[in-house]
């Protein structure tokens, strides 16, 4: 899937989550009221019944679920169903009696909750006991009924959240594909005018008869009509790379070892003319991985140069291909001006220029890469500090092969052409 596909695929799923969650917080807030509401309607009835019991000696309820019991000249009469095992309370209905304050409790029972209201009588005391288990009934079969209900609402908010994700992010989807077929369709049709007015430029410069400042004006406009169609191919191939994958550039096996030593061997007269070394270090064998050639290609001659740029004479560059388990990883390390490490994360940022940035070109640069990389189902890091080089290492899902040979080291001095294993 493309990469502007997973960013639709995205919204569409926060997009759905954020609505499930919100009607599963509505419907939990919903219950829980629901709930505290029904308890606290229980227990104001519970209690009415217990006054009303202590105050006229009957109270309602089915038998056996309810117990009138008095102390009367210090006899206690309880009837007509015997009370609940541990009843009735004697010590509580003497201090009552006594002259003590009303005592309401609570008693667990096997199953059930017994509220207990002891009151004085002008006789003596007396003490209601009222089973809850009913209650308690009505309260577990609220919870089902709230947990089924909050199950099927929940399903059916996600589906109307998953609804909803995919016709409000259509537009987006819309507008991106519209964005990327006309980055694609302007940066086709530039590249032949740019093309024509370098090609123009190179011819006169070369036939120019003026003198040193008119020739290095000429120069200057060669080398931007050069950086204007690199970045019009940039344009070309980010728009190319964000296509979906039945419209976009067809994969095939890439092997990275051959990759990597023809990018270092087109590298080598930059780099006796800037006096620094470039190492190569591959595999054996092929190092074989799915993508795009050209793409792949442009990542590594990108990150080569960027560690030419900033490496100065007398450095080192050291390229190195290798298997990791079932990841292919290109590595580029240098001993140049390094970056701070604040900035890794910045460097993919598209047209970002660094505080150390030199003579590098303003373009897509890094961020490009990083689309590259992405689109090949990899990624790409960077680790450096000032004055300490800089590391940057592509990570790519690599086609198994059935051998595995030592690896073998290579060093191009300045001037020496690299060979293709």
């Amino acid at each position: 899937m493309s990469t502007e596909g997973l960013i639709v695929r995205r919204a569409r799923w926060r997009m759905g989550l954020f609505v499930g969650l919100a009607v599963g917080a509505l419907l939990t807030l919903v219950g829980a009221i629901s709930y505290a509401t029904l308890v606290a309607s229980q227990e104001r009835q519970i209690q009415r019944e217990l006054s009303w019991g202590a105050r006229y000696g009957s109270i309602s309820g089915p038998v056996g679920c309810n117990w009138i019991i008095k102390l009367q000249d210090g006899v206690v009469r309880s009837g007509p169903v015997p009370p609940p095992p541990g009843f009735p309370d004697r010590p509580a209905l003497d201090r009552v009696a006594a002259g003590g304050p009303t005592e309401i409790t609570t008693v667990d029972a096997p199953g059930t909750v017994l509220h207990v209201r002891t009151q004085a009588t002008p006789t003596g005391a007396v003490q209601v006991v009222f089973d809850a288990r009913y209650q308690i009934a009505d309260r577990r079969h609220l919870l089902w009924a709230f947990t089924l209900a909050a199950g099927f609402g929940l399903l059916a908010a996600s589906v109307t959240g998953w609804i909803v994700g995919h016709r409000s992010v259509a537009p987006l989807a819309e507008a991106l594909a519209r964005q990327r077929r006309f980055v694609a369709d302007a940066s086709h049709e530039l590249r032949t005018p740019i093309a024509q007015v370098h090609t123009r430029a190179q011819m006169l410069a070369r036939r120019s008869d003026s003198g040193p400042a008119e020739r290095r004006d000429l120069e200057r406009l060669v080398g931007t009509t050069r950086r204007l169609g690199e970045i019009v191919d940039e344009l070309l191939l980010s728009a190319r790379l964000a296509a979906a994958p039945d419209d976009g550039p067809v994969r095939e096996p890439v092997d990275l070892t051959l990759l990597a030593t023809d990018v270092v061997a087109g590298e080598t007269a930059r780099a006796t003319e800037r006096r620094v070394t470039v190492k190569l270090a591959t595999p054996g064998g092929p190092l074989p991985v799915a993508g795009i050639r050209s793409a792949l290609h442009r990542v590594l001659a990108e990150l080569l140069s960027n560690a030419l740029t900033h490496t100065p004479a007398g450095g080192e560059i050291t390229v190195t291909v290798r298997a990791v388990r079932d990841t292919a990883e290109l590595v580029v390390a240098d001993t140049g001006a390094g970056f701070d490490p604040a900035d890794s994360a910045r460097l993919f940022d598209r047209f970002h220029r660094g505080a150390a940035a030199g003579d590098r070109r303003f373009g897509l640069g890094l961020a490009l890469l990083k689309e590259v990389v992405t689109g090949h189902g990899g990624t790409i890091t960077a680790e450096g500090r000032p004055g300490r080089g800089a590391t940057f290492t592509v990570r790519l899902p690599r086609i198994p092969t059935p051998v595995r040979q030592p690896v073998r080291r290579r060093m191009w001095p300045a001037g020496e052409k690299v060979s293709s294993p």
